[in-house]
């Protein structure tokens, strides 16, 4: 279930799924504006609140402490208790995943692209690649997005994401897509079993969220960020 809390009296939210420091945030803190006050809530240095380029790929790194720049990367795993990491997102789907048996963690950008890309996928795949991930140690968090009755898109767009999960029933019609819940049918075709969804939507909570469908390309953001113990 996602809960609200305070971070020095801005509003963020969690999943009580998700047993290691994470929270997705909302408008009140906008994450590259306040780096100093989220590393120091997460005690960390603030150059090791680590941020990558994204640009909608496919593209997977591991977060390290001598590294600052992390180009054309839309998933970043963090495996060090000395970092942190954060993804910025206004309509795109944020997902975190923490493998609580190998303590890592990572966030993925999912966006209709990423979405199509199957970049959550993708990232467990990494971790087990990695770190011997079993899918089914994977507890997963899916934030704020849009939502299924305001993703209106193409038909070619709906057919690329129709083909990326076994069973589209009740996740797309139409010219309407379900992303929030084709990135959780994803997951679980791959093993993932406890996936917490946000019941936020960007555009009808949009006094909480950031939305760049709805506030006209607005390049304000909320983050989704996390940190192992």
């Amino acid at each position: 279930m996602f809960k609200e809390k305070k971070i020095f009296d801005k509003t963020v939210y969690y999943s009580d799924f998700i047993d290691v420091e994470h929270f997705f945030t909302s408008r009140e803190l906008v994450a590259k504006n306040n780096i100093d006050l989220i590393a120091k809530y997460l005690g960390i240095k603030p150059t090791n609140l680590k941020h990558p380029n994204q640009v909608h790929s496919a593209n997977i790194q591991v977060a390290k402490e001598e590294i600052n720049e992390y180009k054309e990367c839309d998933s970043l795993i963090v495996d060090n208790p000395n970092l942190a990491i954060y993804l910025n997102f206004a309509d795109c789907t944020p997902i975190i995943m923490y493998d609580y048996k190998n303590n890592v963690a990572s966030i993925a950008h999912a966006g209709w692209r990423g979405t199509v890309f199957k970049i959550a996928p993708l990232t467990v795949k990494k971790m087990t690649e990695l770190y011997n991930t079993n899918p089914s140690d994977i507890v997963a968090a899916i934030g704020p997005s849009i939502s299924f009755k305001h993703f209106e898109t193409s038909p070619e767009v709906i057919k690329a994401l129709s083909s990326t999960i076994s069973n589209t029933k009740g996740l797309i019609e139409g010219r309407f897509a379900d992303l929030k819940n084709i990135n959780k049918a994803q997951l679980l075709e791959i093993g993932v079993k406890k996936i917490d969804v946000c019941p936020y939507c960007t555009i009808e909570d949009n006094d909480k969220f950031f939305s760049y469908r709805y506030e006209n390309k607005t390049t304000l953001r909320h983050s989704a960020i996390v940190k192992v113990s």
